[in-house]
């Protein structure tokens, strides 16, 4: 369905929520779109009847006895342990602004039954050694027809211990309660004499790239640019009419330069001469275009649209090179007099209420890059920060800027940001998106997209402009839409515009430049508004079976999610705004398929660890007790506790910091992984269950064959997606062999798996009848 809805045209904001039933969402529309949108099946809420989760228990029901799923296939004498009938995937317990929240999801192996719908129940205790209590339903989550899991977020006074969820078909498990970001050390911002909040307004991509070269000349000892050597469409448009209405009679015409550079001078007129039995002709005078509309035998006007247009491309001595019939029309019908020349316009000169004063540089845009970093050679580990792919996002602008004032700043006072510059190679795209971010201040506050059209011309005339532009976050090579991958569009005027082809255009072609070029960028964050969400791969699925592009082995699937939390418990601890963690993880597994994402591209074909970032979302209101949703460009001061331009700028700045400490950290471990298998090797009588432990976040391969692990051996995987890892039922003697490898790359003992070496882990796990 919200497939259907972008493909219709219609600009779905991005910080969509799942809800048990589907996705909610905001679109700016009209009595008449409200009508379409309900004919294809939308539902229209009321202001205040946004999706919320239940503070009520209820009832709940009685559970039967518990089944087992069947087991999975594994080598030797090895299967996957019988799975519970339900199993809890994660219980977090966090507070925000003095209130306590649970958040739970849980499986059951029974998920995808239709009929009857399996119910899930949770309940749990106050604390240690208390009885179970408060029981809910859980509500169940499905996507594209697969069923993912049941979950639930609701307030708690105090912090449970342990929950237990029953299955309507007989299972039930207990598991236990985790702390989401509690505890983490304090940001920077705390340390002694530490700079920062140098932001004090948002930036037109002009105030951004102006910085950024100042910063580059001011610290040229840390800092310089690297130019982007793909030019973008630029701040400027054909300049175009639709002359006679929007029915057959209707000609759209653009011209052959620039608005700037001559465009928005040129005049068309259609004149009716005396006469009969005249041709249709065109006359031009400098700028101004004569189009002298033919006559038949009886002196009637008889020059249809279609004929027009044609005329005007060919005979208008260059001045016009684009010239239609209206939208979808045929141009059949006959084209009347004008009443005066009417003049053509790229509609590029309207500033809107509010918006910067200065004038928009015309022309192709070169986009800087700033790079900072003490030692800019290759030997660090490089961060990738792309923020405004998306124009109406201002915030993540403002974010990266003062990400760079509080490195440059800092730099000679303050040891931790001494240890971040001069251990990692920084690179901060302020704006990906200059073009788009210009017309979403000067022009179109909702603008999504850059401002190449690519629309034929059923959607070329000027009440369209607003419509025009690619998604850039839908522009890359893996898990895209020209693949079939989901949420990726092919209709020129949709919000998730793929564009013609993968790479078609010049911001993402410079992306994959830039990390082609500096091959040691390691880390990418793709900054984005106003989800409230932080997320990784896969991000995108073939919707026919819910095929998601490759996972991450389990070894970085568990240092994405051990960064997540310390970069989102930098952000909690500047006004206690939280992440939860449903928006945390795979975007394909707790948002919505977004094909040809930059993150997917990142990952898959250069191995960097990317994220996506929503910053802004939903921020806990204690005076309402409810949560408060936020917007594209929020007011800049606003409420400092809620939402506001201000506060999202410095809390998410200080999520970024940590991502760099994260790869300074990650560029100098030479620590090597140790890993186990639990319960280990030894005699065991019938059968038993055992599963690999890390000391850190690793990969582990293994084999249970006898044969040398190798990076081609069996890779020990997470038991479902958001889950730990299997657990293997061994029920014959069984040698298990294997290595871990952390995410820097270090192997677990110095074992090298190419070479015929032997300091592999081993384990015997005899099994007596």
């Amino acid at each position: 369905m919200l497939d259907k809805v972008v493909a219709a045209g219609y600009d779905v904001d991005h910080g969509l929520t799942r809800v048990p039933d589907g996705i909610e969402g905001e679109a700016h529309v009209d009595a008449g779109q409200i009508a379409e949108l309900k004919a294809m099946g939308v539902r229209i809420l009321g202001e205040n009847e946004r999706f919320t989760w239940s503070d009520v228990a209820d009832g709940g029901f009685r559970a039967a006895g518990a089944r087992a799923a069947q087991p999975l296939a594994q080598p030797a004498q090895v299967t996957e342990a019988n799975a519970a009938t339900v199993r809890v995937v994660r219980a977090d317990w966090f507070t925000t602004k003095g209130q306590g929240f649970l958040y739970v999801e849980a499986r059951t192996t029974e998920g995808g039954q239709a009929n009857p719908i399996v119910l899930m129940q949770l309940e749990n205790d106050s604390g240690v050694g208390t009885p179970f209590g408060s029981a809910r339903t859980m509500s169940r989550f499905v996507d594209s027809g697969q069923y993912m899991f049941h979950r639930n977020l609701f307030k708690l006074d105090a912090r449970p211990d342990q929950i237990r969820v029953t299955s309507s078909t007989g299972g039930v498990t207990t598991g236990k309660v985790s702390n989401w970001l509690e505890g983490a050390p304090p940001p920077l911002t705390d340390n002694p004499g530490y700079r920062s909040d140098f932001i004090d307004g948002y930036k037109h991509p002009q105030q951004l790239f102006s910085r950024a070269e100042e910063i580059a000349r001011q610290y040229p000892d840390i800092a310089e640019i690297v130019y982007l050597p793909h030019k973008t469409n630029g701040y400027q448009r054909k300049a175009q009419a639709t002359i006679g209405g929007t029915g057959q009679a209707a000609v759209v015409v653009s011209s052959a330069a620039w608005g700037h550079e001559g465009g928005n001078d040129v005049t068309v007129e259609f004149v009716e001469r005396p006469g009969a039995s005249l041709p249709l002709g065109v006359d031009v005078s400098g700028k101004a275009v004569r189009v002298l509309l033919a006559k038949d035998a009886n002196g009637a006007l008889a020059s249809t649209a279609a004929q027009v247009a044609a005329a005007l491309e060919t005979q208008s001595q260059g001045l016009v090179d684009r010239a239609h019939p209206y939208r979808s029309n045929a141009g059949t019908g006959l084209v009347v007099p004008t009443s005066a020349p009417v003049a053509l316009s790229d509609f590029l000169d309207q500033k809107r209420v509010g918006a910067p004063e200065g004038e928009v540089p015309r022309g192709e845009a070169t986009i800087p890059v700033l790079r900072i970093g003490k030692h800019r050679d290759g030997r660090n580990p490089g961060v990738l920060i792309q923020a405004q792919d998306h124009a109406r996002e201002w915030v993540p602008a403002t974010t990266t800027l003062e990400t760079a004032e509080r490195l440059v700043h800092n730099y000679k006072t303050d040891q931790e940001t001494k240890k971040i510059v001069q251990n990692t190679d920084i690179f901060l795209v302020l704006s990906n998106n200059p073009d788009g971010a210009n017309y979403s201040f000067y022009n179109y506050a909702s603008q999504r997209k850059n401002l190449t059209n690519h629309c034929e011309d059923a959607n070329a005339d000027p009440d369209r402009r607003n419509s025009w532009g690619v998604d850039l976050n839908r522009n890359y090579r893996v898990g895209s839409g020209h693949d079939g991958y989901a949420g990726g569009s092919t209709v020129c005027t949709s919000g998730t515009y793929q564009g013609p082809e993968k790479l078609s255009e010049p911001e993402s072609k410079n992306i994959v430049w830039l990390v082609e070029k500096y091959s040691n960028i390691k880390f990418m964050m793709s900054v984005h508004s106003n989800g409230g969400q932080l997320f990784w791969q896969p991000g995108a699925y073939i919707a026919d079976g819910r095929v998601t592009t490759p996972r991450p082995p389990l070894g970085d699937e568990a240092f994405y999610w051990q960064s997540a939390g310390r970069i989102l418990s930098q952000v909690k601890a500047y006004r206690e705004t939280v992440v939860t963690p449903e928006n945390v993880g795979g975007s394909s597994d707790v948002l919505y398929s977004s094909a040809g994402n930059v993150r997917e591209d990142m990952y898959h074909t250069y191995g960097i660890y990317s994220f996506g970032w929503e910053v802004g979302g939903s921020i806990y209101n204690p005076a309402t007790g409810n949560w408060q949703g936020g917007s594209f460009q929020p007011a800049w001061e606003g409420n400092p506790a809620l939402v506001s331009g201000h506060s999202e700028t410095m809390e998410y700045a200080n999520g970024i910091m940590e991502m760099f400490r994260i790869a300074a950290e990650w560029g100098k471990d030479k620590k090597k992984p140790t890993s186990e298998l639990v319960p280990g090797g030894g005699r065991y009588t019938g059968s038993v269950d055992v599963r690999f432990e890390t000391s850190e976040p690793a990969t582990i391969y293994y084999t249970t064959d006898g044969s040398r692990p190798t990076l081609q051996s069996p890779r020990y995987q997470a038991t479902e997606f958001r889950e730990p890892g299997q657990v293997f039922r061994v029920t014959g003697t069984t040698t298990f062999r294997w290595f871990s490898v952390d995410a820097s790359g270090n192997v677990e003992k110095g074992y090298d798996p190419e070479k015929n070496g032997r300091n592999y882990r081993s384990a015997t796990v005899t099994i007596v009848k």
